[in-house]
């Protein structure tokens, strides 16, 4: 569940892109709904495109400034392993540009999961906007009334908001899965979940991968580490990771 709803033109046309030294994504405007979510809440930050096969599709993926990995898997087989600034490959997909902006790998500097993981449970799309919903009241009335009577700094609160557990889960053998409210966001904010107003009722994952928590939404997924976990470790030809 990295991804749906995929559109293009046609892998030709991104292999050919390759070949000359283009993105190679099909997948345009799935990947510049992406895209242009990324650059709204951080215009400077970067985008990494890695291919989940050699022949497509590509995984596009970004960290969120309240620290946590976002991923949408789209059609096309990509550059290969490459990170661009997210505002320019966006200015180059809604141009119908197929060039490959000025590459900025050095830029990356977050280990990633390693694979999809495994699922410990599945939860309504629906609840996971009813606890985002919940926290951006609790973030208003704060704004407005403090906390206690006491004023609080927005950001103060907005940090406790994020670091709170908003959702816990068990898996099958008993284990006890914390999903923080910062994931929650992710997903919410990103638009991971879909339409509010779907047809269908959506469903979410929950995912651990070594020491990562994920959530895996229709649209993407969202990842979390613990700080004292992330120690970069380079893999492969990519400098960091």
């Amino acid at each position: 569940m990295t991804g749906a709803g995929v559109t293009g033109t046609g892998v030709a046309g991104g292999a050919a892109s390759v070949a000359s030294g283009g993105h190679g994504l099909v997948g345009v405007a799935d990947a510049g709904a992406f895209l242009a979510r990324l650059v709204r809440f951080d215009p400077a930050t970067v985008v990494r495109l890695r291919p989940v096969d050699p022949a497509g599709p590509t995984a596009l993926w970004a960290r969120l400034p309240w620290g946590v990995l976002v991923c949408r898997t789209v059609a096309g087989p990509g550059p290969g392993d490459a990170t661009v600034a997210a505002a320019d490959l966006l200015a180059a997909l809604a141009g119908d540009g197929t060039a490959l902006p000025a590459r900025r790998d050095a830029q990356w500097r977050w280990p990633l999961p390693s694979g999809s993981g495994r699922v410990v449970e599945t939860i309504p799309a629906a609840e996971l906007r009813r606890v985002a919903d919940a926290a951006a009241g609790t973030l208003r009335a704060a704004a407005t009334h403090g906390v206690a009577g006491r004023a609080v700094g927005q950001r103060a609160v907005r940090d406790a908001l994020l670091d709170h557990v908003a959702v816990v889960v068990t898996g099958e053998s008993g284990e006890r899965v914390e999903v923080p409210q910062r994931l929650v966001q992710g997903v919410v904010r990103m638009g991971f979940l879909g339409p509010a107003a779907g047809a269908v009722p959506g469903e979410v994952q929950v995912r651990l991968a070594n020491r990562w928590v994920g959530l895996a939404a229709p649209y993407g997924v969202c990842w979390s580490q613990n700080v004292a976990d992330l120690v970069i470790k380079p893999s492969g030809d990519h400098p960091n990771g």
